[in-house]
């Protein structure tokens, strides 16, 4: 059993203010396999009082010496990587080498686009008639909460522009996956993170969450999760007015078009779909398919996910581990239940765990073909490996059914028409948009329209997040 009950706040490792125990589960064996203690409000204020403490001191440094502290993260980082697989592994399912080859690397890639921005920004400038001077300072002390699904991504896409920008902060990651960001913590006090700058207190969303997000010494907070939580941290961030920044909910539309490779298409769409246990806020969820090629999907898909092995995380290879816990698990088939119920043809999986794992939070990849845009798996972000297919007729018509939900944080377009992939990228309400399994590279800008949040994070686009802008005249 690993013991991490302490938080790290001031540059030291120090117990909670009330002993809070919570066991952190194993969700292959469904085993604890780690305990940490639950944070309180007193906790938290030790923590931002940490963090008001350094503020003055490291938001005045200079580019060079946040580069250098970067740089040094990178380095211990890269060293102990083989500590993060397993990290993220044990607390969320991650299957080992989808930990080494996807979940671990993520850290590096923000930690280094985070870099490459800092040593471009111009933090000083004229204005654009040349008679005032625009200055660019960090915006103070930050709440920073992090989700389970991709959890050192998320830390380091948060922790790394909000070091560049010279803010301190206060980390909160999931307390369901935390041995993640306990290790990264680890890394920045080997690195020498100067005391105060970084802070890390683990708790649930009432118990420190709310705390953060109402805390009157807090400047900004950045929230990863569900649209749900993160209207609950704008309603209490309000209180202050906090800037809020926000990467919620997905229910990702990916158009496929008859004209496309349709056996590479529809593999990009199923794997894509499927990777992390389908537990991705991107994830291309709902597949909208040209009429006239609609049933030879669905039986491409349909043998594409037989393919598709659900297996144990800790052995190497390339398949899918459980979802992160019981809870996501019921979550899950309720959501494959109803569609069942409503009448969606089964072509793939369907409830229930695969074959073989009785213990585990173990789930069949399913895919639903002849389901309207209006059917409750079509509307509900379901974060499990659960797509359903949607035929349409004509491109204005497939444009509409994406747009058609309250999300806007991702879209997928597969088609051998390079004109039209652009002209219909143009006209879908998404942040991203990838072309015929195009990926972005870590400085390119993530975040999403409508209830999928607001502001963007990685590179430039997530320092430019933690700053303020400052006219100086006369």
């Amino acid at each position: 059993m690993i013991e991490k009950r302490e938080f790290y706040i001031g540059g030291e490792w120090v117990k909670p203010e009330e002993a809070r125990d919570l066991h952190v589960i194993n969700p292959a064996t469904e085993e604890p396999v780690a305990v940490i203690s639950l944070g309180n409000t007193v906790d938290v204020d030790r923590a931002v009082a940490a963090a008001n403490d350094a503020f003055e001191t490291w938001s005045v440094t200079s580019v060079e010496d946040r580069c250098a502290l970067l740089e040094r993260i990178i380095e211990v980082y890269e060293r102990r990587s083989t500590e993060m697989d397993l990290a993220i592994s044990l607390e969320m399912g991650a299957p080992i080498d989808f930990a080494r080859e996807q979940q671990t690397p993520s850290g590096t890639g923000h930690l280094q686009a985070t870099l490459e921005a800092l040593k471009a920004h111009q933090f000083e400038r004229p204005s654009p008639r040349g008679g005032s001077l625009l200055r660019e300072e960090p915006i103070g002390i930050c709440g920073l909460i992090t989700p389970w699904n991709w959890p050192i991504n998320q830390i380091a896409a948060k922790v790394a522009p909000a070091l560049a920008a010279g803010c301190t902060m206060v980390l909160k990651p999931s307390e369901i996956a935390p041995l993640s960001g306990l290790l990264f913590a680890e890394i920045l006090h080997e690195a020498g993170c100067p005391a105060g700058v970084f802070n890390l207190v683990n708790g649930d969303g009432p118990g420190v969450g709310e705390a953060l997000s109402r805390h009157p010494d807090i400047d900004m907070m950045s929230f990863t999760g569900s649209t749900r939580a993160g209207i609950s941290v704008s309603r209490n961030s309000a209180e202050t007015v906090k800037r809020v920044a926000l990467e919620l909910g997905g229910k990702s539309p990916n158009l496929l078009f008859a004209d496309a490779d349709l056996e590479t298409a529809v593999r990009f769409s199923v794997e894509s779909c499927f990777s992390n246990s389908g537990q991705s806020c991107d994830a291309p969820t709902r597949l909208f398919v040209e009429r006239s090629v609609y049933e030879n999907v669905v039986a491409l898909a349909g043998s594409i996910a037989s393919e598709v092995k659900v297996g144990d995380p800790s052995q190497e290879g390339a398949h899918i581990g459980p979802v992160i816990s019981e809870l996501q698990y019921e979550r899950i088939q309720g959501h494959i239940e109803r569609g069942i119920a409503d009448g969606a043809r089964v072509v793939s999986g369907g409830a229930g765990k695969p074959a073989g794992f009785e213990t585990g939070y173990y789930v069949r990849p399913t895919i639903f073909a002849d389901v309207t845009n209006q059917a409750h798996v079509a509307r509900q972000e379901i974060f499990g490996p659960v797509l359903v297919i949607i035929p349409f007729e004509t491109e204005e018509e497939a444009i509409e059914l994406a747009n058609d939900t309250p999300y806007g944080l991702a879209a997928y377009i597969q088609t051998g028409d390079a004109i039209r992939a652009k002209r219909v990228s143009r006209k879908l309400r998404a942040g991203s948009v990838y072309i015929n399994g195009a990926s972005p590279d870590w400085d390119v800008p993530f975040g999403g329209y409508k209830q999928s949040g607001n502001g963007r994070e990685f590179g430039e686009f997530g320092l430019e997040d933690f700053l303020e802008l400052k006219a100086i005249t006369g």
